[in-house]
């Protein structure tokens, strides 16, 4: 039943979008990059079970759709970059990674992710800090009810 329901809409798409460029016309609107997206990886996909791939496949208006909108505006898809991308060079005579700050964003999503699992930490209860003083008093806590009876 799902199958034949995904069937369905795959063809009621291709019906809607004709031989339109895109759904609404001749420029894109929020429909498009939602079918798009839902499309896209069906289409390119390697699947186990390849029945509403190949169904997708027979329906040419939306395979021309999701090729025009990937070499539209996404010219590099992960093959080889084109060649008008700029190569980096690194030290090491390597290509250096496409984007120049990775390090740095990976140590400070680290460092968040820490702050955020101490300070859960701190106000869970989980980890408390108590204070030292000088006197004897001081290194016993005091305790629930004898606080409220000083107070």
């Amino acid at each position: 039943q799902l199958y034949r329901d995904a069937r369905e809409c795959l063809t009621l798409l291709s019906q809607r979008l004709g031989s339109q460029k895109f759904f609404f016309g001749d420029s894109p609107a929020s429909l498009d990059a939602f079918v798009f997206s839902r499309l896209a990886p069906l289409l390119k996909a390697k699947l186990p079970n390849g029945k509403l791939q190949q169904h997708l496949k027979s329906l040419q208006n939306l395979c021309n759709y999701c090729t025009s909108i990937l070499s539209l505006y996404f010219p590099w898809d992960g093959g080889e970059p084109p060649a008008s991308a700029p190569r980096v060079v690194g030290a090491e005579g390597g290509e250096a990674e496409d984007d120049p700050h990775k390090r740095r964003n990976q140590v400070l999503s680290v460092l968040v992710g820490l702050v955020a699992m101490l300070g859960y930490a701190f106000l869970s209860g989980i980890v408390s800090i108590q204070r030292g003083g000088a006197g004897p008093a001081a290194r016993q806590p005091i305790a629930l009810e004898e606080e409220e009876d000083e107070e």
